[in-house]
């Protein structure tokens, strides 16, 4: 499945406009804002195609979207997905990388448990470990060829506070992925609005051919993320 899922109107009709909107109402020790955001699932049609589809979550279809306009996910590829739990970008890897056919190879990591996924490696790290570059190449069995991060650390409700931090995984994610990846290769990250800190886009501009910011459909409007991708590496300095 990609691009935007499909709306299906009573009856099972695509193309309908007209949606039934849900309201949850505040109940017991539920706050405000975990009301607004339950409210805002239920209400999501990405959400709903990615239960229908068995994708672990609607950020499946971001990077099946980033995909469709960048062809990143290119089969035998060797692929590295950072902070992948539960699983939603590793299974659209695995599809279009098409690993369970024995090309290519990936390799997911996150500190949490993720179940498996036919055709991924999994590991349960931390890719900050000193280990953690020659333990991946192992087992991509090379350098790879595009390494992927949609982290992000946990919301505090400060613009600021999150934009830093969410900065700064962005920039471990490209020190990492600096240290394995081929030639040629390529970097997606997760980033917010404003767009990449002058320090690392400098850095990405210097170590890769092509620098944009693309926000795929599937990012909600309201949300300020966007991802920052770098094409044709040419090796750290």
């Amino acid at each position: 499945m990609t691009g935007s899922p499909r709306r299906t109107g009573k009856g099972g009709r695509q193309g309908s406009s007209r949606r039934l909107s849900v309201k949850v109402k505040s109940a017991g020790k539920r706050s405000v804002s975990s009301t607004r955001w339950l409210e805002r699932q239920l209400n999501d049609p990405y959400v709903a195609e990615a239960k229908r589809l068995g994708y672990r979550s609607r950020a499946a279809f971001k990077l099946a979207e980033l995909d469709d306009r960048l062809h990143l996910l290119k089969p035998g590829a060797r692929i590295v997905d950072l902070g992948a739990a539960p699983g939603g970008w590793t299974q659209i890897v695995v599809e279009r990388a098409r690993t369970s056919d024995g090309r290519g190879q990936v390799v997911a990591l996150d500190l949490l448990p993720m179940q498996p996924i036919a055709g991924a490696e999994i590991l349960e790290m931390d890719f900050l470990d000193s280990g953690a570059p020659e333990r991946i190449r192992s087992a991509l069995g090379g350098p790879a060829d595009l390494v992927m991060s949609d982290m992000a650390a946990p919301s505090t409700g400060h613009s600021q506070t999150d934009h830093l931090r969410i900065m700064a995984l962005a920039e471990a994610a490209y020190a990492f992925a600096a240290e394995i990846l081929s030639p040629g290769g390529a970097f997606l990250a997760k980033v917010l609005r404003g767009g990449t800190e002058k320090e690392l886009l400098d850095r990405l501009k210097r170590d890769f051919a092509t620098v944009r910011h693309v926000k795929p459909p599937a990012s909600r409007a309201d949300s300020a993320e966007i991802y920052v991708v770098a094409t044709g590496f040419r090796g750290s300095h």
